[in-house]
């Protein structure tokens, strides 16, 4: 029988907390919620969550800091949720590691649903991380140019240098170089990195290539090119 997953709710409305913590518990899941974000962390490193549902606009630590805290020590995917409608700060969320983005009010039908959605893209990648290799002898790792992807391992390298991807940009930057050369539309990325989650839009998907292509950057490098009018492709140079 699967574990219950385990679901952190941090919002610092008590009638939010109410109505997701309902909504997620008669849905299967665990869930732990709290109104702010210092003690959020303390709690992930004592009774690790398999999903952060995180407000934006939380007093102290808001989410946007609390995010880059919570991506400092771990993976967990975080589905941000937020009064503020404005795509800005859908994308800056979505650029500091958030893996989905509601915004308020929102139909607790469809909370469950993009979490549901969110484990399942994290599941796929850790899925893609344990069966990588197996029956070989040795860990199957992808090489183009400086770019290694190691699944088994969760890690992505560029010339030698760790790059941290959350679950998410992972199955982005897979399924580019699942098929190395090939120019991917939007739609086809989205229906190869994302499954049947239904809610993620094009422009979602270009805010996380803009993450990946950001990180390794960092190092000098770029493994995504854009085909402009048609797409994204894998550079791997």
């Amino acid at each position: 029988m699967a574990l219950t997953k385990h679901i952190l709710l941090v919002d610092d409305e008590k009638r939010i907390r109410e109505v997701v913590e309902y909504a997620l518990v008669k849905a299967g899941y665990r869930v732990t919620a709290l109104s702010e974000g210092e003690p959020a962390l303390e709690l992930l490193r004592a009774d690790p969550a398999d999903l952060v549902v995180l407000d934006i606009g939380l007093p102290g630590i808001d989410g946007l800091e609390l995010c880059k805290r919570i991506r400092a020590q771990s993976s967990t995917p975080v589905l941000f949720l937020s009064a503020r409608a404005d795509e800005v700060d859908r994308i800056v969320g979505l650029e500091l590691g958030g893996d989905d983005y509601l915004v308020k009010p929102f139909s607790p039908r469809e909370l469950v649903a993009r979490v549901r959605a969110v484990l399942r893209r994290f599941e796929a990648a850790e899925e893609q991380r344990t069966h990588a290799g197996v029956g070989a002898k040795t860990t199957r790792v992808l090489c183009a140019g400086k770019l290694e992807i190691d699944p088994e391992r969760f890690s992505v390298r560029w010339d030698g240098n760790l790059v941290p991807l959350t679950a998410t940009e992972l199955l982005v930057l897979s399924a580019l170089y699942d098929r190395p050369g090939v120019v991917l539309s939007r739609a086809q990325l989205l229906e190869r990195a994302y499954s049947t989650d239904i809610h993620v839009t094009e422009r979602t998907l270009d805010t996380h290539v803009r993450r990946i292509r950001a990180k390794f950057r960092e190092h000098g490098g770029d493994p995504i090119a854009t085909v402009h009018g048609v797409g994204y492709k894998a550079s791997g140079t």
